[in-house]
C-alpha cells in the first residue's frame, strides 16, 4: 500500500515535469528570453547610481563607498531615483552600526549589499530592488 502511494507521487511529479518541458519547448524565442537573466543594457537601463558615501563607522574608521542599485524595471527605477535621499540615509544609518571587520572580505561586502537591499525594499512602493552592486570602496 505505501509503495503504490510513492509510485504514484513520483509518477505524478514526472508527469508533471515532462509537461512543464514541452510547454517551455512551445514558447517561442521571445518569451524564452523574457524569462532568462536580462542582458548588460537591460541591467544598466533600470539601474541607480546611488554616488558616493563618505561616514564614519562605529570603531571610528571612515568609509568612503559607492554603490549600483538595480532595480525590476522602469518605474522601480523612476521611484528609486526619486527616493536617492532615503537610499543614502539608508546606507548611512546601517554603516553607522557596523566596525571594520564587519565589511571585511567578499562575506561582509556581500552581506551589506544584502542588507541594503532588503531595507530599501521596505521603501519601495512601485517595484522592488533586484541587487545591490558595491562600485568603490575605501576603508582607513
Amino acid at each position: 500500500m505505501k509503495n503504490s502511494k510513492i509510485l504514484f507521487f513520483l509518477s505524478i511529479l514526472l508527469l508533471g515535469g515532462a509537461a512543464g518541458l514541452l510547454v517551455y519547448d512551445r514558447l517561442d524565442p521571445g518569451q524564452k528570453e523574457a524569462s532568462a537573466e536580462p542582458s548588460i543594457d537591460d541591467v544598466i537601463e533600470t539601474s541607480v547610481d546611488i554616488g558616493e558615501i563618505a561616514t564614519n563607522l562605529l570603531d571610528q574608521r571612515y568609509v568612503k563607498i559607492s554603490f549600483m542599485v538595480q532595480t525590476d524595471g522602469k518605474k522601480a527605477k523612476s521611484e528609486l531615483e526619486k527616493r536617492k535621499f532615503q537610499a543614502q540615509n539608508i546606507i548611512i544609518t546601517e554603516l553607522s552600526d557596523m566596525k571594520a571587520e564587519d565589511l571585511e572580505g567578499k562575506k561582509g561586502k556581500q552581506s551589506l549589499e544584502e542588507l541594503i537591499k532588503v531595507r530599501m525594499n521596505e521603501e519601495m512602493q512601485q517595484g522592488k530592488v533586484v541587487k545591490v552592486y558595491i562600485t568603490s570602496y575605501i576603508i582607513s
